[in-house]
């Protein structure tokens, strides 16, 4: 059947279909106001993509934290168990009222994908290094929670992979933008205590023993659990319920091998790095001496200590600092209080008391660097030398000796047993 009788003449075509555009044109256009960043909304174009890899117990508080900020979205979740992806889904999915956070189970398909702008990675100590390299290589910015590494080589190799790639590294001691912390730092870094002579850290256990080897038992499915990943670049063990809860802590001390790096690296992840920070940021120190009487003293090149000590504390609550100087001394703890040798070092300042150690403020401060490109509060280079310290002080710990560490070499001077526990060797096929 011919259609020359339904055909429209091109006078006629051209007349309906400017007549059509106007009309478009004229017509008002209706765009949520969340999309334009109104009404105290971000506009999709300056918010930030997150995924988060290794959801657990810990992660789930950053989690939280991440999704009180307004200029972020969560978008994925990696776990290599399916009901922590499975919970974190319905969780972020109920917050946003949407169906759209998608979960994976092999990390490395969350750091291929281009719409991630950054990466929260709370899994256990063995993998943090190696997952915040591979997500810096993959262009992405790195909340990593702590402690960041597992040796000093893997501390070296992590700030320089950040240096090099130019991402945002915030290791995940928060205690540093806490303000009672803050301001004790900052008597001690401007002088106000006089010329600082000692640092006293909580290490919360001063026991290293190398990790052990449970008895075997039935290994669940892949999709359950994939333990093959959980391990990662560990050393193989058979499967073992226990082995789920990451690095093992008997009463006092801690592992060094599969899962964790030794007692004094727990809490001293955070104690140390406010030492460290109070020290001005330094390199760590350059010798290391066994306990004696619940006491292990680490010496500064300039002659300043760093000391780890189990008792003797102001009860101010757990993750204690104290900072001894010449002329004055400051004590502080999680309780938000301080303890201070003079009032007048106070001078007139009143310091906000946030009991506990809520992450919030640190994550904030990411968030803003972010978008800055400015360099966060406990950045690659401050984990660094943060970590080598307790990583060194465990050292002397297992050794039960002294040990002198060099800065420019990064090894430990004629000392083979030392050095050798410098790195491990990373299991088939992973890379640092």
């Amino acid at each position: 059947m011919s259609n020359k009788g339904t055909q429209l003449p091109r006078r006629r075509f051209l007349k309906t279909a400017l007549s059509a555009a106007s009309a478009a044109v004229m017509a008002p256009t209706i765009i949520p106001s969340s999309a334009l960043g109104l009404e105290g909304t971000v506009a999709p174009s300056e918010r930030i993509i997150v995924g988060g890899i290794g959801i657990g117990n810990r992660g789930l508080y950053d989690l939280g934290c991440f999704l009180e900020q307004s200029d972020i979205r969560f978008a994925a979740v990696c776990d290599v168990k399916e009901a922590r992806r499975t919970l974190v889904k319905k969780m972020v999915d109920e917050k946003y009222g949407t169906d759209k956070c998608d979960m994976h189970r092999d990390y490395r398909e969350l750091l291929d994908r281009s719409d991630i702008d950054a990466v929260l990675i709370a899994t256990g100590p063995n993998w943090h290094c190696t997952m915040s390299m591979a997500a810096a290589k993959a262009g992405k910015d790195i909340y990593c929670e702590k402690p960041c590494t597992k040796n000093i080589e893997q501390s070296l190799i992590l700030r320089d992979t950040i240096k090099r790639t130019a991402r945002i590294f915030q290791a995940g001691t928060q205690r540093r933008n806490l303000p009672h912390f803050a301001f004790a730092c900052e008597l001690a870094r401007t002088g106000r205590l006089g010329k600082l002579k000692k640092v006293f850290a909580h290490p919360a256990g001063m026991k290293s023993m190398l990790s052990g080897w449970l008895p075997a038992e039935p290994e669940p499915e892949k999709e359950v659990v994939d333990f093959d990943t959980y391990l990662g670049p560990a050393a193989w063990r058979p499967f073992n319920k226990a082995l789920l809860a990451g690095f093992h802590f008997e009463k006092g001390g801690g592992f060094i091998g599969a899962f964790g790096a030794g007692g004094v690296l727990e809490w001293g992840s955070h104690c140390v790095d406010l030492c460290q920070w109070a020290m001005g940021d330094c390199e760590p120190p350059i010798e290391y001496n066994p306990p004696q009487d619940g006491h292990l003293v680490a010496k500064y090149a300039n002659g300043s200590e760093l000391i780890f000590r189990e008792k003797d504390w102001i009860p101010l609550g757990s993750c204690p600092v104290r900072f001894e100087g010449e002329t004055g001394w400051v004590e502080a703890g999680d309780s938000g209080k301080m303890v201070l040798s003079s009032p007048e070092l106070l001078a007139g300042r009143t310091v906000l008391e946030i009991g506990g150690y809520p992450a919030t403020f640190h994550i904030r401060d990411f968030l803003d660097c972010v978008k800055t490109r400015s360099q966060p509060k406990t950045n690659a280079l401050a984990a660094c030398n943060a970590h080598i310290a307790c990583h060194a002080a465990n050292i002397a710990l297992y050794l039960n000796r002294q040990v002198k560490y060099d800065n420019k070499t990064n090894t430990f001077i004629d000392d083979e047993p030392a050095n050798r526990m410098r790195s491990e060797a990373l299991r088939e096929p992973w890379r640092l």
